[in-house]
C-alpha cells in the first residue's frame, strides 16, 4: 500500500534494497549525502552525484534527466552513516529554468526492486529555490525509515552543500554543475511528444492572460500580450504543441503527462479533503482538522441556540405588547398581532435552522472524509485501519478517548483527541451520577462496563507507543475485575499479575511513588541520565479497579501524590471507581477527583468545550459486539515486546 507523505512526515521502510524514482518534467540534477547521526556529511566522497554516482550502497544518474531512479541498498552503506539524503537541483547554464517555482512541482517515490511503491512524495511550495532536500533516509533503533523533507534552497548547491556540513561548498558545487554541463553538451535532445489535436494551441482563438490555456498549469506559463488576430486573407499558422516556442510565446514547462485542464468553476461548498489544517506532519494536520471540526460545530451551534432566543424573546415581548393595549386585547386586530408576532418568531427561527442545516452538513461531509483517514490513534475501534495494525515506532501525538456530540445532530460525532503524554490522569466513573443511560442499568453491569471501558483505553494506549516504552500496571484488590482484565493478563503485556489484596496495594504504590520520586530528583539536580541501572524509564500506566478497597490511609495519600506528581514524570493513573464508595473520606479525596478527567462507561454529558461551553455527550470507545480487535492488537503488542526484548 502506497504512502503519499506530506513534508515533515516519516514512514519505515520494509526492505533495505529500494529504488528511488524522481519525476521532475525539467532535466534535473539528483545526487545523494551520506551524513552521520547528526546529519553532517564528513567530506566530498560521502556525496554522489553525476561526476561520482557510486558510493558504497548508493549509485546516481550521470547526467540531469527528467526522469531519475536511484539505487540504494542501505545493507552496504558504512555503519557510520544514519542519514542518507536525496538532492535535486537545476543545471545552470544550459538556457533552462532558474527557479523551482518555474517548473512542475518535482515527485519522488521510494519503491521496491519489483518496483512495488512504498512512499510518494510530492515537493510542492518551492519558488525561488533551486536546490532541495528532497527525502531523507534514516536510522532509528536499528530500523530505517524515509522522511518527506522539502527543504529548499535559494542559493542553490552551494547553500544546501554548506547545510550540511561540507568545506568549501561552492567549490564542490561548481565543479558537479560543471561535471552537468559537460554532460548534457554531449547528450542529444529528445524529440517533442506528440500531442493530441484537442490539445493543441490554436493561434486562430488567441488566449488572452486572464484565461490560461485549456491543459496547461498557469502556475507554469509568462502570461504575454496575445497577437493580433489576422487579416482574412492571412494563412493561419501551424498548431504548436503547448511545450514549444512560438517566437514570443509563453514556454511552460509542465510535465506533458501532468498537465491538467483548466478547473472548472466550484459550485456549492468546497469540497472537504482529509487533512486540510496546517502541521508539518499528517498526523498533526489531522489533529488540528479535528479541533477545527470540534471548534466549528460549538460555534455554529451557539449561533443557532442564540437566535433561536432571540426569536422567543422578541415572540414574548411582542405578544406582551399586545396584551398590554386593552384594545388589542378583544376583536381582530389582537389577532392578528398575535399572529404576525409568531409569524416573525417561526421566520426567524426557520432561517436559523437553514442556516444550521447547511453548516451540519458541511460538518458531517467533512466527517465522513476525515473519519476513515485517522490513524490508529486517533481512530475508532470499528476503523478498518486496526485489520492492518503494526505495532508503531513513534508514539503519536495525541489519543483518542471516545467521541462528542451535540444534540442538535447526534450522529455527527467528533472524535474526542487529548495530547500525549497524559497531562492528567483518567477516572472512568462507575457510579450512577445524572446519566440516563446509566439509570437504566443495574450496578454489576455499569462496574462491568467501567473496566471494560479502562481496559479500551489501556489497550489503545499500548498499542500506539513503540515496544517496551509503555508500562501497564494493575491492582485489583478483591480480584473481581480478573474476567475483564483476561486480555491483558494472557497476552503478557502486564508489567506483573494484577496486585491484589492490601499488600499487593502497597507494593505497587510504594514502587511507583519511588519511581516519582527518583525521577523527581535526577531533574532537579540536572542529571536525567542518573537514574539507578536497571530502572524502567517507559512512561508507567496504573489501574485501579474497585477503589477504595484494599486502600488505607496511608495508600490513599500515595494514590494522591501519584495523581498530582506522576504526570510530570511519566507515571499515569486511570482510576475506576464509584465516587459514593468513597463518601466515607469526605473532603479528603476532593483534590483527587479534580485532578482526573472524568470519563463514563456510557453516554453522559458532563463535558463542556473551551469556546462557548456548551455540554457535550461523551460516547465510551467500546469494541464493537464480537469483534476480536482488542486480541489481535494485544497479541501484535505483544510479540513486538518478545522481538524486541522488551
Amino acid at each position: 500500500m502506497t504512502v503519499e507523505l506530506v513534508r515533515g512526515q516519516n514512514h519505515p521502510l520494509p526492505d533495505t534494497r529500494l529504488e528511488i524514482r524522481v519525476s521532475a518534467g525539467h532535466p534535473v540534477v539528483a545526487g545523494a549525502t551520506l551524513g552521520d547521526e547528526g546529519g553532517t556529511v564528513p567530506g566530498v566522497e560521502w556525496i554522489a552525484h553525476p561526476g561520482s554516482p557510486s558510493l558504497p550502497g548508493v549509485e546516481v544518474s550521470q547526467q540531469a534527466a527528467a526522469d531519475h531512479r536511484l539505487a540504494v541498498d542501505l545493507e552496504a552503506v558504512p555503519a557510520a552513516v544514519h542519514r542518507l539524503s536525496v538532492l535535486l537541483a537545476l543545471p545552470v547554464g544550459v538556457g533552462g529554468p532558474t527557479r523551482f517555482g518555474a517548473v512542475a512541482a518535482p515527485f519522488v517515490a521510494v519503491t521496491g526492486l519489483d518496483g512495488t511503491e512504498i512512499a510518494s512524495y510530492t515537493i510542492t511550495g518551492l519558488d525561488r529555490e533551486c536546490a532541495v532536500v528532497a527525502l531523507e533516509l534514516y536510522r532509528r533503533q536499528g530500523a530505517w525509515k524515509v522522511r518527506a523533507m522539502g527543504q529548499g534552497y535559494e542559493g542553490g548547491l552551494a547553500a544546501m552543500l554548506g547545510d550540511q556540513g561540507l568545506e568549501r561548498p561552492a567549490d564542490l558545487a561548481a565543479s558537479i554543475l560543471g561535471a552537468v554541463a559537460r554532460g548534457l553538451a554531449r547528450s542529444v535532445s529528445a524529440p517533442p511528444p506528440r500531442v493530441p489535436e484537442t490539445e493543441r494551441v490554436r493561434h486562430s482563438a488567441p488566449t488572452s492572460a486572464a484565461e490560461p490555456m485549456a491543459g496547461v498549469d498557469p502556475a507554469h506559463t509568462v502570461p504575454v500580450t496575445p497577437p493580433p488576430p489576422p487579416l482574412p486573407s492571412t494563412p493561419q499558422p501551424t498548431p504548436q504543441p503547448p511545450h514549444a516556442s512560438t517566437g514570443g510565446g509563453p514556454i511552460s514547462y509542465a510535465h506533458p503527462g501532468r498537465r491538467a485542464a483548466a478547473p472548472e468553476p466550484q459550485q456549492g461548498p468546497p469540497v472537504p479533503v482529509a487533512g486540510d489544517a496546517g502541521g508539518w506532519s499528517m498526523d498533526e494536520r489531522l489533529y488540528n482538522q479535528v479541533w477545527g471540526m470540534f471548534e466549528d460545530l460549538a460555534r455554529t451551534t451557539a449561533a443557532y441556540r442564540s437566535a433561536c432566543d432571540f426569536a422567543e424573546s422578541r415572540l414574548d415581548k411582542e405578544l406582551d405588547s399586545v396584551l398590554s393595549d386593552p384594545r388589542s386585547r378583544i376583536g381582530g386586530a389582537g389577532d392578528a398581532a398575535r399572529e404576525a408576532a409568531r409569524a416573525k418568531h417561526d421566520e426567524l427561527t426557520a432561517r436559523a435552522q437553514e442556516v444550521l442545516d447547511r453548516d451540519l452538513a458541511q460538518l458531517a461531509a467533512e466527517s465522513e472524509v476525515v473519519e476513515p483517514a485517522l490513524p490508529a490513534a486517533y481512530a475508532r475501534w470499528d476503523n478498518p485501519v486496526w485489520h492492518a495494525y503494526r505495532v508503531p515506532m513513534e508514539a503519536p501525538m495525541a489519543l483518542r478517548l471516545g467521541d462528542l456530540h451535540l444534540p442538535e445532530r447526534t450522529d455527527l460525532r467528533i472524535p474526542m483527541l487529548v495530547r500525549l503524554p497524559l497531562e492528567r490522569g483518567l477516572w472512568v466513573d462507575s457510579g450512577r451520577g445524572h446519566s440516563e443511560a446509566a439509570g437504566l442499568l443495574d450496578e454489576a453491569e455499569l462496574r462491568r462496563l467501567a473496566l471494560d471501558t479502562a481496559v479500551a483505553h489501556a489497550t489503545r494506549l499500548l498499542a500506539v507507543y513503540p515496544p517496551g516504552e509503555f508500562t501497564v500496571h494493575v491492582i485489583d484488590p478483591a480480584g473481581s475485575g480478573a474476567t475483564a482484565l483476561a486480555p491483558l493478563v494472557t497476552a503478557g503485556v502486564l508489567a506483573g499479575p494484577p496486585a491484589a489484596g492490601a499488600a499487593g496495594v502497597t507494593a505497587v504504590l510504594a514502587q511507583l511513588t519511588e519511581r516519582v520520586d527518583l525521577v523527581q530528583m535526577a531533574l532537579r539536580a540536572g542529571a536525567p541520565d542518573a537514574l539507578p541501572p536497571g530502572m524502567d524509564t517507559a512512561e508507567q500506566l496504573l489501574i485501579v479497579h474497585d477503589f477504595p478497597h484494599g486502600f488505607d490511609d496511608r495508600a490513599v495519600t500515595q494514590l494522591r501524590y501519584l495523581a498530582d506528581e506522576g504526570p510530570a514524570v511519566g507515571v499515569h493513573l486511570l482510576l475506576v471507581a464509584d465516587r459514593e464508595d468513597a463518601s466515607a473520606y469526605g473532603p479528603v479525596l476532593d483534590p483527587l477527583w479534580r485532578s482526573l478527567m472524568r470519563i463514563t462507561p456510557v453516554p453522559d454529558d458532563h463535558l463542556a468545550d473551551p469556546w462557548v461551553g456548551h455540554a457535550w455527550t461523551y460516547e465510551p470507545p467500546l469494541f464493537p459486539p464480537g469483534s476480536r480487535v482488542l486480541h489481535q492488537v494485544l497479541a501484535q503488542v505483544a510479540e513486538a515486546r518478545r522481538q524486541w526484548g522488551r
